[in-house]
């Protein structure tokens, strides 16, 4: 029951004790850590998109013109990549597949009507936010691995110390991995903001770092279940 308890909150996860109740979701530093990713997501996707066709170019004018947004878009996409690190390492034992998870995704439609009191209690996150996290882990380590093989400034160093990188038809390669990887970022990205919006309450938890108990309880009963029974095991939580 231990593991069980521990794999389900993070540090800073707690109810207060106040009218209407709170339950604390994310710290300060994760919501900051999750801003700096967004906000990186939003800044590569403009600039990829304006490289991606001759029509989007003037996307390039957001960023100061194409040779600013050349030299920007490698850049913040290596900020994505160690910004995304510290969010893996503090979620990643929170987004491990569970039981659970099975009959959530088998019930979707219930979960689409709002009817969630049909569905299995869930820990701090459901299926479809862990196949987000999941999914932007790999993706986003493809595309830092593809963009580093394209990255103009580092090909004299491929061609001195792993030559098959530098060649053409490997770079073409990496090309098309980085655009495919960086298109389902995309989608990934606006379904993760659209279950934001259309799940009522969830946006405040990266605002403000706390949601009301009533949404714990329809959403995460198990987590809000856990952080009671801790709350009962030491008061000064």
């Amino acid at each position: 029951m231990g593991e069980r308890r521990r794999i389900h909150s993070a540090p800073g996860d707690r109810i207060e004790s106040r009218k209407p109740v709170l339950v604390n979701r994310y710290r300060g530093i994760t919501r900051l850590n999750h801003w700096v990713t967004a906000a990186c997501m939003i800044v590569l996707l403009l600039s990829g998109l304006a490289f991606f066709h001759p029509s989007l170019f003037w996307l390039t004018g957001l960023f100061g013109g194409g040779q600013t947004t050349r030299w920007l878009h490698p850049i913040v996409g290596v900020a994505l990549f160690f910004s995304f690190l510290l969010l893996f390492l503090q979620m990643w034992r929170l987004n491990l597949p569970r039981r659970e998870d099975v009959d959530w995704s088998l019930n979707i439609g219930e979960v689409l009507k709002g009817n969630e009191e049909k569905l299995p209690e869930l820990g701090k996150y459901n299926a479809g936010q862990k196949l987000v996290f999941w999914a932007m882990a790999v993706l986003i380590l493809v595309m830092i691995a593809s963009g580093v093989m394209i990255w103009e400034q580092y090909i004299p160093l491929w061609r001195d110390y792993a030559p098959v990188l530098a060649s053409i038809p490997a770079r073409r390669v990496a090309v098309a991995v980085h655009a495919t990887a960086a298109f389902l970022s995309i989608l990934v990205f606006i379904l993760h903001v659209y279950a934001a919006i259309w799940t009522r309450g969830t946006i405040r938890a990266m605002t403000r770092g706390t949601v009301t108990g009533g949404w714990a309880w329809r959403h995460h009963r198990k987590w809000l279940r856990e952080l009671a029974g801790r709350a009962d095991r030491d008061p000064a939580q």
